[in-house]
């Protein structure tokens, strides 16, 4: 009987302490606000509205829009439009928040055969 309360309590502790240590990470609120924050900031520096970016995009690259988002690469504010073609092809095609131009098209498939033929050479 004593080895079962003896497990039951270590059991127990370790459940605690590990609740505890995770605790945190799932109730990281500045983070978010954060986040918040900087896209906030972000679109204030935006000229070009999420709508024109999707046009110039589209325009670039036939498909459906899947996914929008402001961000900051390399000091410049750029709109990443995600597009699926009708090929199933996924290509995100960076466009200039301050100017409207197209930056580049990636084929984000093609990315991910490059990381898999990395992965296997090391």
């Amino acid at each position: 009987m004593k080895k079962f309360e003896i497990g039951i309590i270590v059991l127990s502790a370790l459940i605690g302490a590990s609740l505890i240590a995770t605790g945190p990470a799932w109730s990281d609120k500045k983070g978010k606000h954060e986040d918040e924050g900087n896209v906030a900031d972000l679109a204030k520096e935006a000229k070009v509205t999420v709508d024109q970016a999707i046009k110039t995009a589209t325009e670039k690259v036939q498909g459906t829009v899947v996914e929008v988002e402001l961000e900051k690469k390399h000091d410049k504010t750029i709109w990443e439009v995600e597009i699926v073609g009708a090929d199933g092809k996924v290509s995100e095609v960076h466009i200039d928040a301050a100017t409207g131009a197209v930056i580049d098209v990636e084929d984000k498939k093609a990315e991910k055969k490059e990381d898999k033929k990395g992965k296997g050479k090391k």
